[in-house]
């Protein structure tokens, strides 16, 4: 049968009707010399032939089935993967700003859902790549799986690449095959909700028998977490960051991975919750700076949801929000409060409907699901790097950076740890924050606020 999109993929997809949702991720990679281009080349046609997505484009489909990847049999790889030189000045500013254009450039949605493009000659003798993919193809846990079928762990690469199999183009099958796959695919569904309603009476019922009321209180509190998974936000928490735009300003910041994981454990927190507190510290201290009060704020933050047993392409996250205490001054007290509100969220009994509620949302209005994200007030997306040194076609990465969508909030701070150090990609949507060096001198102070908690460095 036609390979369909997960649900959670099709949201991310139907909801770009609104381009302020767009779900495009920009990764910078900065490497200390220019790599081999023909290994570099070869190791992206490697990725692209073993994951099929990486050769397919997003098809709509009739009914109400969700699209379909189907292979692409114009795949041209040099069109994915190219390579300049750095215009001046050629430094990493000139990176970024290729970078903040690459992630307001919408997709050509009649090719595969990505790009890489080699940037040699900076004025440090160093070189980048900038990759863009759609957030349909992987989440960043996955794309971190991706990235080791691209980095060698030494100079030398320690396993070859492979040979690419030879594309499948599409069949020619007549028209009305599609209308039959998409009429199979919701009887499927149909037929496996009806199932899984039908598993759960038995054991509803004893429930319902034995403990009524536990049973009755269980039920109230799932439907309201599906309520708050997927409840409007009306209007933005900020009074201050309220309009939304098309353009974006990319910005970084590092701070030691393990001083920031020691704040958290001191605040009686974990790394990610010293790093939410970071961003809410320098949010408050923004506010502050325009003499602005600002209270509790709209938080979106993946969940990850990925298994061992899942493959690296496809989203296995689902988006919470929930309100988090920019107002408190204190960090150490602003990351236990935070720490509270992110384990009730992780905990939240809609999370094994993920799947079910994404599905139900694609059924709705377009500016239904737009009212859902687009008054959020900034997002947070923590990405477990790689703790050891990788290398491409023979050159050392020095530093990694991702930039995740905005989809409707001010700004997404998306934290990539490599080796001992955790890089901030910082992707402001400047409707909402016009003076961004103003923003990102208080996003620092927000995080010195965190870090202080922490022992010193030896």
């Amino acid at each position: 049968m036609t390979e369909y999109m997960r649900n959670s993929d099709a949201f991310t997809w139907s909801m770009e009707s609104d381009p302020r949702l767009r779900s495009t991720v920009v990764t910078v990679i900065l490497l200390d010399r220019t790599p081999d281009w023909d290994a570099m080349r070869s190791r992206f046609e490697t990725i692209s032939a073993d994951l099929p997505m990486f050769r397919e484009r997003v098809v709509y489909s009739p009914l109400s089935a969700p699209p379909r990847w189907v292979p692409y049999q114009d795949f041209d790889l040099d069109f994915h993967i190219r390579r300049v030189g750095a215009p001046a000045p050629a430094t990493f500013d000139t990176v970024l700003e290729m970078a903040r254009i690459a992630a307001m450039e919408d997709f050509d949605r009649a090719r595969p859902l990505w790009k890489a493009t080699l940037v040699d000659g900076l004025a440090d003798g160093g070189a980048a790549v900038v990759c863009k993919f759609h957030h349909a193809l992987t989440d960043g846990v996955g794309a971190i799986e991706i990235a080791m079928r691209l980095f060698d762990l030494t100079e030398e690469s320690d396993h070859p690449p492979g040979t690419p199999d030879a594309i499948t183009p599409p069949n020619g099958e007549a028209w009305w095959r599609d209308y039959l796959d998409s009429m199979r695919f919701d009887a499927e569904r149909a037929s496996n909700t009806v199932m899984e309603v039908v598993k759960s009476v038995p054991g509803l019922a004893f429930n319902t028998i034995r403990h009524p009321i536990a049973t009755a209180g269980d039920a109230v509190e799932t439907a309201a977490s599906v309520f708050r998974t997927v409840r409007p936000v009306n209007e933005t928490g900020s009074p201050l960051m309220t309009e939304r735009s098309l353009v974006r300003h990319l910005d970084v910041h590092e701070v030691p991975l393990q001083q920031l994981r020691d704040a958290g454990h001191r605040g009686g927190g974990s790394l990610n919750d010293a790093f939410v507190a970071g961003v809410a510290g320098g949010l408050r201290l923004y506010h502050e700076k325009h003499d602005v009060e600002v209270g509790d704020l709209h938080l979106c933050m993946p969940v990850n949801l990925r298994t061992e047993e899942d493959a690296p392409g496809g989203n296995r996250i689902t988006l919470m929000r929930f309100d988090v205490p920019v107002a408190e001054v204190d960090p150490a007290q602003r990351i236990a409060r935070i720490h509270r509100r992110t384990s009730r969220v992780r905990d939240e009994r809609s999370l094994p409907y993920t799947q079910l509620i994404a599905g139900t949302m694609n059924l709705m209005p377009r500016w239904y699901i737009g009212s859902v994200l687009r008054h959020v007030d900034f997002l947070c997306s923590d990405v477990p790097g790689i703790p050891v040194p990788l290398y491409l076609g023979g050159a050392r990465m020095t530093a990694q950076y991702a930039f995740g969508p905005t989809i409707g909030a001010a700004v997404n701070v998306t934290l990539l740890s490599y080796i001992d150090t955790c890089e901030l990609g910082i992707d402001v949507d400047t409707g909402a924050i016009a003076d961004v060096d103003v923003f990102h001198s208080c996003l620092v102070d927000g995080f010195d606020e965190v870090l202080s908690l922490a022992r010193p460095a030896p």
